[in-house]
C-alpha cells in the first residue's frame, strides 16, 4: 500500500508526453481513495491506473477488503477518470490491454482476479537508497 498511484501521478504530471502506469492493488486503492479524487480533477491524459482486484489485503494477511461490494471502476468513474474498464477473465483483460493505451487519460482498468491458490511471492526487502536511485534513473 506504497500509494503507486499518487507517485505514479506526479510522475505524469512532470512527463507529460509520456505514458505513465501505475500498477496498484485494490487494498492500496482503498487505503488511498483521494488520490482518485485527484487524478480525476487534474484528468492527466498520459495516465492509466492498473489495478489487480483479489478482494483481499494481500500484503498484510489475506483480510477481505471491500471491492465485493466497493466497484472501484465505478468510484474512478465518478470521480473523473475518462475511461474506467473491469475485466472479469484473461480473454477481457487481453482485449482491454489493447484499448486503454490508446485512451485518452486518465484511464482506469480493473482486472478482478482469484485470491491466493499459491503461496505469495517473496517479500522485497527494502533498501531505500537503492530503490531510490533506480526509480530517479527510470524517470529521466
Amino acid at each position: 500500500m506504497g500509494m503507486a498511484s499518487s507517485i505514479a501521478l506526479g510522475v505524469a504530471l512532470s512527463k507529460p508526453g509520456k505514458k505513465v502506469v501505475a500498477l496498484d492493488g485494490d487494498g492500496a486503492v482503498l487505503m488511498n481513495m483521494g488520490t482518485l479524487a485527484t487524478v480525476g480533477d487534474l484528468k492527466p491524459q498520459n495516465f492509466i491506473h492498473i489495478v489487480i482486484d483479489n478482494a483481499a489485503y494481500e500484503s498484510t494477511g489475506g483480510q477481505s477488503s471491500h471491492t465485493k461490494t466497493v466497484r472501484l471502476e465505478k468510484v474512478a468513474k465518478s470521480a473523473g477518470y475518462r475511461y474506467a474498464r473491469r475485466v472479469t477473465n484473461a480473454s477481457g483483460l487481453k482485449q482491454e490491454m489493447k484499448t486503454v493505451f490508446f485512451k485518452k487519460g486518465p484511464a482506469f482498468l480493473l482486472a478482478a482476479v482469484s485470491q491466493g491458490g499459491s503461496p505469495p511471492p517473496p517479500r522485497i526487502r527494502p533498501v531505500p537508497g537503492e530503490i531510490t536511485r533506480r526509480f530517479a534513473q527510470s524517470i529521466r
